[in-house]
């Protein structure tokens, strides 16, 4: 049991967190304000410090700045509703040990606070990663044993998959099971990035090094020294960074924007895609030098539509975070949802499965959730995607019947292909098209 100091102004959240966190076996004191919660810590002692970012007299971050002066060093994780790469940044330089994005994730906050709490390893499962809960999948078994073989070492790790198979939530458990795990994890999306602020991002730059730096200010390899670097869609890099990037992977040192001095660094590095790189190296839009950099272990995710066996998993985790995070008690989903399900494609894969049973735990009003709960566009694809195979299936099931017919009166005038094109009324060309489209040459 961990004595947890929970500083948010919603109520409503604040109270279903306390909640949540109690039934987990943890004991929570909850205030409001800065204020308030500065009194608290001034006088009593705290296992972990969870803040909300924008509070009434401030934020979080002020009362860490405040808990660090005092020589207190409680693990804390800031909350924060802006998916903002400089509040990420600003938290972890001022001693957060991580953020977490609103509406916070149960299950991802419970992993972030065993690993903040010393834990040895994370609860296996977040929010729209729930691809990596422990089933009994022989793809589950795969992706922990190769988690637990490469997460030790210091190989640069590069994950593969679609868009919402659960990149980032790889990358985090690779960390928090590597020697790393008492550093920073720091993660950006570099397809949000521009040429020249992804060389100030991951770099840094000095004052005046260009029109608006103001100031100094450290880059991402900087803030993630000792621990982790993971930078997702690393394909959207220009080339120009991705030779920037190889120099400091290669040499282990940087050079912010405006700097003539190197600085050495010492971080593991993760990369993510959803492309296939190779394709890239193949067309000249990656450098191959920089591939085999950063992929000296490769972990592939496989989409949800490959994945079925475990949807059922899936949807009852879904259900049950939903459940939490809306106040709301749905029990399950009908069996024509089940089917409508397995009939879909799950192009967004984990993300779209969670946000698609979000939508039905807010819609439904009994305690199963009907097929009316389902977004309408979802219903359009799958009525389409049924009506295109029927479609194949009846086109494959005619060509077997044709093939068997033409095979039974090649047979029965002993392979005379005149007779034969006479007796199907066809034309002898397209018979013998179609003995070699069928193989019946023989």
């Amino acid at each position: 049991m961990a004595k947890i100091l929970l500083v948010e102004d919603d109520l409503t959240f604040s109270q279903m967190l306390r909640g949540f966190l109690d039934r987990h076996g943890h004991y929570v004191q909850s205030t409001q304000n800065i204020r308030e919660a500065s009194k608290l810590v001034e006088k009593e002692t705290f296992d972990l410090l969870l803040l909300d970012y924008r509070l009434p007299d401030g934020t979080g971050l002020d009362l860490l700045k405040k808990v660090r002066e005092n020589g207190q060093a409680t693990p804390a994780i800031i909350m924060t509703s802006f998916n903002d790469v400089r509040t990420a940044v600003n938290s972890i330089r001022s001693g957060a040990l991580d953020y977490i994005i609103k509406p916070v994730n149960p299950d991802e906050l419970l992993m972030i606070m065993d690993i903040a709490l010393g834990g040895k390893k994370p609860v296996y499962s977040t929010g729209e990663n729930i691809a990596f809960i422990k089933s009994e999948s022989r793809y589950a078994d795969k992706l922990h044993e190769y988690i637990d073989l490469v997460a030790p070492t210091n190989m640069s790790v590069l994950i593969q998959g679609e868009s919402g198979t659960g990149k980032e939530y790889v990358a985090r458990v690779i960390h928090s099971q590597s020697k790393r795990s008492a550093k920073p994890f720091v993660a950006i999306d570099c397809g949000t990035l521009s040429n020249d602020l992804a060389v100030s991002e991951l770099f840094g730059h000095l004052k005046g090094a260009f029109t608006g730096a103001a100031g100094d200010k450290k880059g991402l390899f900087e803030i993630a020294e000792g621990g982790t670097l993971f930078l997702d869609e690393v394909g959207n890099l220009s080339y120009d960074v991705q030779v920037k990037l190889l120099r400091a992977l290669q040499e282990r040192v940087i050079q912010p924007i405006g700097g003539g001095r190197n600085i050495p660094i010492d971080v593991r590095f993760i990369t993510a895609t959803n492309d296939d790189l190779l394709n890239s190296v193949s067309a000249g839009n990656f450098r191959q030098d920089l591939y085999h950099r950063i992929n000296e272990f490769k972990i592939q995710l496989s989409p949800v539509r490959d994945r079925r066996d475990e949807l059922d998993l899936f949807i009852r985790h879904f259900i049950g975070q939903a459940n939490l995070e809306l106040g709301r008690d749905l029990k399950d989903i009908s069996a024509e949802v089940k089917t409508a399900f397995y009939n879909y494609d799950w192009p967004g894969n984990l993300r779209e499965l969670k946000n698609v049973i979000k939508r039905m735990v807010l819609l439904s009003t009994e305690q199963i959730a009907g097929i009316e709960t389902l977004p309408d566009e979802m219903l359009f694809s799958i009525t389409h995607n049924l009506a295109q195979a029927a479609t194949t299936d009846l086109k494959a099931q005619n060509e077997v019947n044709e093939k068997n017919l033409i095979q039974s009166t090649l047979q029965k005038v002993k392979y005379n292909k005149s007779k034969a094109a006479k007796l199907l009324n066809i034309d002898r060309k397209t018979l013998y098209s179609k003995i070699e489209r069928y193989g019946l040459d023989n």
